[in-house]
């Protein structure tokens, strides 16, 4: 890539905006309400006894991602609506906007790459999106997007670092809360920073918030660091979480209502992967496992826990693969 810097080849993408407050987030819930699921929060007294899973494996599509779709696609006007959107995503993103496009009559364009998920590409097909393939990578796909969205016109439905998804994210945060009023720490994992930035941003002054980023995969420990979204290589198994850079956006939210953010290594995700099938009884993929990996590696979680848990994509091969282990 030398040194360009995908998150900077879309025009308009990562510039600095007010802060989303909880006011957009309780909008957002009034959007979506009764077209996405409220997931069960379950206890979990073997992890701890005041510990509890946010269950949003158990979402449409299988993750949190349709509450900021939906959030999204509920802004268009009737000119955007007409000449589609596109989005671009590893897998679980792209199966929320292949959804929420169907449900909405609209026409959708994903932009994925080579190696992606075949069970997440197959499920965004099987949704009615059009899957572009041309990257080889994160970096390439994010380049790509910006091509397709100069020849298309069409509306981005960004997965990560647009208002009204972080918006509608937060509304997962707005459930713990009705849910656990007096929620403590809530544990929350990070690929670009939406999901993050979206509860902190509901739970603020309320409960604590603590991020966790596998050790492949540090796109926003990279940007804390550097002051500013930089690109990074992902390559955990956690690739639900292998965002090419974090969000603008989500990083001055993070960064400001954020408590703390850790790194969990590939053997205490598959851990954790493994307790939540067999303790748990939740067929998460490796991202959805990453809150509980803080948590048994004793990273995160102080006083009453929750554990944000999502997704629930994941390939026979690599469940199988990771469940064998020791």
């Amino acid at each position: 890539m030398g040194d360009r810097h995908p998150f900077r080849t879309i025009a308009g993408v990562g510039a600095r905006t007010s802060p989303v407050g909880r006011e957009d987030v309780e909008r957002a819930a009034t959007v979506i309400s009764g077209r996405v699921r409220r997931t069960p929060l379950l206890s979990c007294r073997t992890l701890g006894p005041d510990t509890y899973l946010k269950a949003e494996l158990l979402q449409r599509t299988g993750s949190f991602k349709p509450r900021g779709v939906l959030a999204k696609l509920a802004s268009l006007t009737a000119e955007e609506r007409g000449r589609g959107v596109i989005a671009i995503s590893a897998g679980n993103h792209a199966q929320a906007v292949a959804w929420a496009s169907a449900e909405e009559g609209l026409d959708a364009l994903v932009v994925m790459w080579r190696g992606a998920s075949e069970a997440k590409l197959a499920a965004t097909r099987g949704y009615g999106a059009a899957v572009d393939l041309e990257a080889s990578d994160p970096g390439e796909a994010f380049e790509r997007l910006a091509v397709l969205l100069r020849e298309t016109s069409r509306t981005l439905v960004h997965p990560f670092d647009d208002p009204l998804t972080i918006a509608g994210q937060g509304t997962v945060g707005l459930e713990i809360l009705e849910d656990l009023p007096d929620a403590e720490t809530i544990v929350v994992p990070i690929g670009g920073g939406g999901l993050i930035a979206g509860i902190a941003t509901a739970v603020a002054g309320r409960a604590a918030v603590v991020g966790v980023e596998p050790e492949l995969s540090t796109a926003m420990h990279s940007a804390l660091a550097a002051g500013e979204p930089v690109p990074v290589t992902p390559t955990s198994i956690a690739d639900g979480l292998n965002a090419p850079h974090a969000g603008g956006l989500a990083l001055d939210i993070v960064r400001e209502r954020v408590d703390d953010v850790v790194l969990v290594s590939e053997e205490e995700i598959a851990d954790a992967f493994r307790f939540l099938y067999e303790r748990a009884k939740l067929a998460c993929e490796p991202a959805g496992a990453a809150a509980v990996a803080a948590v048994l590696a004793a990273k995160a979680g102080s006083g009453r826990t929750v554990c944000v848990v999502s997704g629930g994509n994941v390939a026979r091969q690599t469940a199988a693969g990771i469940l064998a282990g020791p």
